[in-house]
């Protein structure tokens, strides 16, 4: 199941610019199936579906079009991951930004998703894989993933996390990455972007009614702001290339996955997605 849904009849779909459905679009932003209606309830009361999917339930229901087949050999307790995390900073490096070869790229943020993002700069065989985060211990898991470089800014002397980039990359990042939604770090990785062509592309989600600002300068002069959902891969056509890229050996997903939960410790499992060391945390959902 996904999130991101693929009718390949709509506007969208048949355009080749975007991997965004319009066909259920406003239904599924109210949580609700296309119909208009709720397919769940509690007590009486009508429960809303998150995203499209709610996964977390034994049993749901979903829209045909958020329906994506992949091979049935592929184990569902880890290839779960290609659903949204994996594949969005793998896709956001290599077909939103497409990164060429020799690039310098920074990525802020060092969860599941920067650390994909990572994973998509190496197979594209990018030149600084820089990551930027404020855990120390993100130092190691971005190694693993194949980053060049690591930088906290808070251990930063007198220079900003910007102006620290820039004489990294002599210049400024032929493309940077926001995996944070922190607002004001988007505006920095923008701004570490090479004058003239740097790309910075925005993959976290700020906090509802937040806000994007920069200088107009950083625009006039070449910088291009943009952003992705699900990393620009279409849900049904072309995630299941994902999954036979796992199955081959391609793709790292088992290395992200650091904690497993059974449905009865669904709410430690979130908890453990607010420390350091979780990337991923997998629920089984057979066991209660």
């Amino acid at each position: 199941m996904n999130s991101t849904p693929e009718c390949k009849e709509c506007k969208f779909c048949k355009s080749g610019k975007t991997n965004l459905c319009g066909k259920i679009r406003a239904t599924q932003g109210k949580g609700l199936m296309p119909d208009g209606t709720s397919r769940f309830k509690c007590k009486g009361k009508d429960l809303l579906h998150f995203m499209g999917t709610s996964t977390f339930s034994q049993y749901t229901v979903v829209a045909d079009i958020s329906v994506v087949a992949v091979q049935p050999d592929a184990p569902m307790d880890r290839t779960c991951l290609l659903g949204c995390g994996i594949t969005t900073g793998y896709g956001a490096a290599r077909v939103t930004a497409k990164v060429e070869e020799g690039s310098n790229i920074a990525v802020f943020g060092a969860g599941c998703v920067g650390l994909s993002v990572v994973q998509g700069a190496v197979v594209n065989k990018a030149g600084k894989i820089i990551v930027v985060d404020v855990n120390p211990a993100k130092e190691a898991w971005s190694k693993k993933f194949g980053a060049t470089h690591f930088v906290n800014p808070n251990e930063l002397k007198g220079q900003t996390i910007v102006e620290k980039l820039v004489e990294m990359t002599d210049g400024g990042c032929d493309y940077t990455f926001d995996c944070t939604g922190n607002v004001s770090v988007m505006r920095a990785a923008l701004e570490a972007c090479h004058k003239g062509w740097g790309e910075s592309i925005i993959i976290g989600v700020a906090a509802a009614g937040q806000e994007i600002s920069t200088r107009p300068f950083q625009l006039v002069t070449g910088r291009v702001w943009k952003g992705c959902a699900f990393g620009g891969i279409k849900g049904r056509s072309q995630l299941p290339d994902l999954v036979g890229d796992y199955m081959s050996g391609a793709l790292k997903v088992d290395e992200f996955i650091t904690h497993r939960k059974t449905l009865g410790e669904m709410n430690s499992a979130f908890e453990s997605m607010k420390s350091g060391d979780c990337i991923r945390a997998v629920v089984d959902m057979k066991k209660l």
